[in-house]
């Protein structure tokens, strides 16, 4: 392993970086996308006869968040519409018969962060005489749904640079050519402080116009007077922001709300009209991320024992599991066994369940050629969605299995592997300077990991709702740390350690320190 100093990092980074650094002024013109001006033309018809507008979101946070822009505009214009976000257990994933049959007379539909896949939903909309948009950035399957305009940078044709852009943003430059077309006096940048936390969430390459969009949503996000952001910042006691803090603290409390009881709730969180209002729908959500940790401790233990190690895709079948958590329990599955994974429950005789990929593998490429044992799917290439009949599964698995082990190995390769061995003496503010000036880090951009051998234990302790983090002090060649390790589940019984980490600047009532985040002990 290489021995690090602090100008062989700042190299290192800058090499990630070639291609420059895109400014939040260059961003490409919403028009760019295909069928973005007729979308944008269709609704201010709409508005114009005042016509009856619904907008159907996802209740993934992506989606919550998606939805909330769109009612913020709307809002804006002082227009009123209709929004749904499809309940998990009760309606399924996305526009369906369901969700319109609920919405009841209305002329325009709106989908954001979904509808790429609702060919059935599309088609009852058109003999209802429902003229259909979709705002999604799902891969497409290889028919499109007949829909009045489909905006969404990965279908043929679409002219837009950037394929790697989440729903949100989707539905952002949508509000950004709505502007333009009614002639509004908006400041696109008061949209940046929830965008940010769906491009965080949907793990979006942070290069290029994400990396511009989060920098800017991180600003945003610490000076925003958005009384749900208000709210958060109290929670969090902090002043400046990063993508590990929304990725971590802020994310999974509103993604739980979807998960086990209805997104509803982190989409009127997000909405709250003042920090009061704020408090109460933020208390709600803790108490569903609290039911999602206990339910995925649970389904993630279950899960374990329908694994086979030998196989290059792990397929984890169960019953009565709850499906708002099979994709995190799918999530630590591929962590733990460096393979890409899909955790599946029955209901009745139908299989539903998410899958989770990690490296160069494609797993909506995989999919896609399985396509014919499935029901449906969607997604993209490291997060899917699936359900399958009953008779369908074991096929299913022995030709996932087949297309995954003719892979090449190096495919399966974490990119955020350990840059190299680095001496506690080169940890100081300047090295945090260094790595801030490449954050954001996340998906494309990983966080610099960092390997230090033989390193004291000072002190450590549990903390955490179940003891299940570990706070350690740190010490090497005179040099002390503050360090945490989260999802810690094994006891510490040496009085030195190898660790793999990444250092920060924490700042806790007015006083900053540099902490060691460890990620694993060696």
């Amino acid at each position: 392993m290489r021995k690090l100093t602090k100008d062989a990092i700042a190299r290192i980074l800058e090499e990630r970086f070639q291609e420059g650094f895109v400014k939040l002024s260059a961003i490409p013109k919403p028009n760019t996308f295909k069928d973005m001006e007729k979308a944008a033309k269709r609704i201010r018809q709409a508005i114009e006869k005042r016509e009856k507008i619904a907008v159907v979101g996802d209740y993934d946070v992506d989606g919550v968040v998606s939805t909330a822009l769109m009612e913020e505009f709307f809002s804006y214009i002082e227009y009123p519409i209709t929004t749904i976000i499809p309940n998990r257990f009760r309606h399924g994933y996305g526009l369906s018969a369901k969700v319109i049959d609920e919405l009841g007379d209305v002329d325009l539909i709106i989908t954001v962060d979904n509808g790429i896949s609702a060919y059935d939903a599309a088609a009852i909309c058109k003999e209802r005489d429902i003229d259909l948009i979709i705002a999604d950035h799902h891969t497409p399957g290889e028919k499109l749904p007949e829909a009045f305009a489909i905006v969404n940078p990965k279908q043929a044709s679409c002219t837009f640079p950037y394929k790697e852009i989440c729903g949100a943003q989707v539905a952002w430059f949508l509000i950004g050519q709505l502007k333009w077309e009614l002639g509004l006096d908006l400041d696109m940048r008061r949209f940046l402080d929830i965008l940010s936390i769906a491009i965080v969430a949907d793990v979006m390459p942070l290069r290029h116009i994400n990396r511009a969009l989060l920098q800017a949503g991180l600003q945003a996000f610490a000076r925003s007077k958005r009384p749900a952001i208000q709210f958060l910042r109290s929670v969090l006691k902090k002043h400046e922001f990063s993508s590990e803090d929304l990725g971590f603290s802020v994310a999974p409390v509103i993604n739980s709300a979807g998960r086990m009881e209805d997104a509803r709730l982190a989409l009127e969180f997000l909405r709250s009209a003042d920090f009061f209002t704020a408090s109460v729908y933020y208390a709600r959500l803790l108490a569903c991320n609290s039911q999602r940790k206990a339910e995925e401790r649970r389904v993630f233990k279950a899960s374990l024992e329908f694994v086979d190690e030998s196989k290059n895709v792990i397929v984890s079948v169960g019953e009565d599991w709850n499906e708002g958590v099979l994709g995190i329990v799918a999530a630590r599955l591929t962590t733990k066994f460096q393979k890409p994974s899909i955790v599946l429950t029955k209901k009745e005789n139908i299989y539903k369940g998410s899958g989770r990929s990690l490296g160069e593998v494609d797993l909506f490429a995989l999919l896609q050629k399985n396509a014919h044992f499935l029901e449906k799917f969607g997604g993209h290439k490291k997060a899917a969605g699936l359900s399958l009949h009953e008779e369908n599964l074991q096929e299913f698995q022995r030709g996932i299995e087949a297309a995954t082990a003719k892979l090449p190995k190096d495919a399966f390769v974490d990119e955020s592997n350990i840059m190299g061995e680095l001496p506690f003496s080169e940890i100081d503010w300047d090295l945090i300077d260094i790595l801030e000036r490449f954050a954001p880090y996340g998906e494309s951009n990983p966080m610099p990991r960092f390997a230090t051998m033989d390193v004291e234990v000072v002190e450590a302790r549990e903390v955490g709702e179940n003891g299940d983090h570990l706070l350690m002090t740190l010490r090497k060649d005179g040099r002390i740390f503050k360090a945490i390790k989260f999802k810690h589940d094994t006891k510490l019984t040496k009085s030195s350690i190898d660790i793999v980490y990444y250092p920060v600047k924490n700042i806790f009532n007015n006083s900053q320190y540099i902490q060691l985040f460890v990620t694993k002990l060696l």
